[in-house]
């Protein structure tokens, strides 16, 4: 059955307090999924500019966060990790109490000498991986790593949807010291779509090499949505 909005307040108005309303007394809980613009015109019997209007602001609130291809959720706080120390970024987000999932993309060698340089190889082969990691369903992390085929030879063995790289490779060879640099960049097309990104928007990339023993074991690059994520620390 419609719901009647009384007349006194702007319609846009009503719909923002009632999306409020919902997840202020846990309705609507953080992270899950708000009824879509066409539900809400239906429910309310309002123009789709009134709907677009109220989901607008909420956003611009920080009480909504829309994500292009997967629909309108409830914000929550912008999920977080550490830059110092390196972490596996399942546990993070179980020990969030959220739900951890991830994407392989590829697990493959590669001869590309811009891979080798970043393990200060001569030459390749060196292992690659492409992998999406989701919390609550929502993409945060997109990891581009190689790895050197020396130091963990049955990489592409592995199977990333059941232990994530980090875990495998600090289980195979402990980290010896790494160094590491942050800094705001526009993806491209690519990661840009997995991370289900607006056209524009930055993410927040983390590079950084790790050794083992006397070699560089690995270079990765950590892609994140700016909107959905930051970097935490303390010393």
């Amino acid at each position: 059955m419609d719901e009647k909005l009384p007349q006194a307040v702007p319609a846009y108005q009503q719909v923002k307090n009632y999306v409020t309303s919902r997840i202020q007394d846990g309705t609507w809980k953080q992270g899950e999924t708000v009824p879509s613009e066409h539900e809400l015109v239906k429910q309310f019997s309002v123009s789709r500019m009134t709907v677009t209007r109220a989901l607008r602001e909420l956003t611009a609130e920080q009480l909504l966060v829309r994500v292009q291809g997967a629909g309108t959720f409830v914000a929550e706080q912008k999920y977080g990790s550490t830059a110092v120390s390196i972490r596996n970024i399942a546990e993070e987000v179980i020990a969030r109490g959220h739900v951890y999932g991830c994407q392989v993309l590829a697990l493959e060698a590669v001869f590309e000498p811009a891979a080798c340089a970043a393990l200060e190889l001569e030459e390749g082969p060196v292992f690659h991986s492409r992998i999406v990691h989701f919390e609550n369903r929502l993409p945060i992390q997109y990891e581009d790593r190689y790895v050197n085929p020396r130091v963990f030879p049955n990489y592409l063995n592995q199977d990333f949807t059941l232990e994530t790289p980090n875990k495998y490779l600090v289980r195979i060879a402990p980290i010896k010291r790494a160094e590491y640099r942050i800094e705001a960049k526009t993806p491209d097309a690519q990661v840009r779509k997995r991370l289900l990104m607006d056209i524009g928007e930055p993410c927040l990339v983390l590079f950084r090499r790790t050794w083992a023993m006397n070699d560089v074991a690995t270079a990765v690059t950590l892609w994140h949505p700016g909107s959905r994520y930051q970097f935490n620390g303390e010393f």
